[in-house]
């Protein structure tokens, strides 16, 4: 009773932060989860359908198609923001003029709008005047002609993935080197010392001791890959006036789920695509979070 009285304080502190997550979080995810099992396009009354929503996504060719360019991108562009991130950090750990302006320099695109960035690399990718056809055809002679990267099918999701990248090394780069000041500077100079090169103390004391960070970021720039959609969005319907871009090539889930949601104006089956989105990224990060225990292990 005595435990009970001291706790009420602590829980009255607790219940209005309780009490707007619940109006504000678990409300909204409750009732979708509801929606998910009726159809619903604001025109009839709602009707319980039990799991019509979900076999028929099963068997929705395009939402495959659309998870299959999600997994897509998303290996891209977490790959990219692994090696490049790694890399920097690794540049800007050493003690060299400007460190901390480097730094800054690299962090910037991740805390630029999502929009802005969107509309800069629209205008780079430009099939006629962007300064990549600039660049590749008129400097580097490399392309005989301009390309419409975002209105050709076989470049239009990959240019977008780049987006990403560029977009998310700052942030990789700032968990690397906080994953780096952990290394004992003694075992880089007992390697030294007993004759290893950079790129043994590289693979044999770096690499380990990045072990734990490396698993966290996967984790979470993969959950940040099956989201993706601003860039998207922005991008395709910009460049070719339909969100999915050339024959749907740049349709991931979200944009896919959007679709069904807002432009067919079926929300119970956006609903249930959107739960088969998050039951998907629930499932990829067991699998990763499990091979990494066992890389540990081994």
């Amino acid at each position: 009773m005595a435990r009970a009285r001291r706790l009420l304080p602590i829980y009255g502190l607790l219940l209005p932060g309780m009490v707007l997550y619940g109006l504000w979080a678990a409300y909204p995810l409750i009732s979708s989860f509801i929606l998910s099992f009726s159809e619903w396009n604001l025109t009839k009354p709602t009707v319980f359908i039990g799991l019509d929503n979900y076999t028929r996504a099963l068997s929705d060719a395009l939402f495959w198609r659309s998870l299959s360019s999600t997994l897509g991108y998303t290996i891209v562009t977490v790959a990219g923001q692994l090696i490049l991130g790694l890399g920097a950090a690794l540049l800007l750990n050493q003690r060299i003029p400007g460190r901390s302006l480097l730094r800054l320099i690299y962090y910037l695109p991740v805390i630029t709008s999502w929009v802005i960035v969107s509309l800069v690399f629209l205008f780079i990718y430009n099939g006629q005047a962007g300064a990549l056809n600039w660049l590749l055809k008129d400097v580097l002679h490399l392309i005989p002609k301009n390309i419409a990267w975002l209105a050709e099918p076989s470049t239009a999701l990959w240019a977008i993935a780049i987006l990403g990248i560029w977009k998310g090394i700052g942030w990789t780069m700032v968990v690397f080197l906080a994953g780096l000041q952990s290394v004992p500077r003694e075992l880089y100079e007992a390697a030294a010392m007993d004759g290893a090169g950079a790129w043994a103390r590289f693979r044999y004391v770096t690499i380990p001791f990045l072990r734990a960070t490396s698993t966290f970021l996967i984790v979470v720039l993969t959950i940040g890959g099956f989201n993706a959609f601003i860039s998207i969005f922005v991008m395709s319907s910009s460049a070719t006036g339909t969100i999915g871009g050339p024959l749907n090539s740049t349709d991931v889930a979200l944009t896919y789920m959007w679709k069904q949601a807002f432009t067919q104006i079926d929300l119970g089956y956006g609903a249930a695509l959107s739960f088969l989105l998050a039951a998907a990224i629930v499932v990829v990060s067991i699998v990763e979070l499990r091979l990494a225990r066992r890389q540990e292990t081994a």
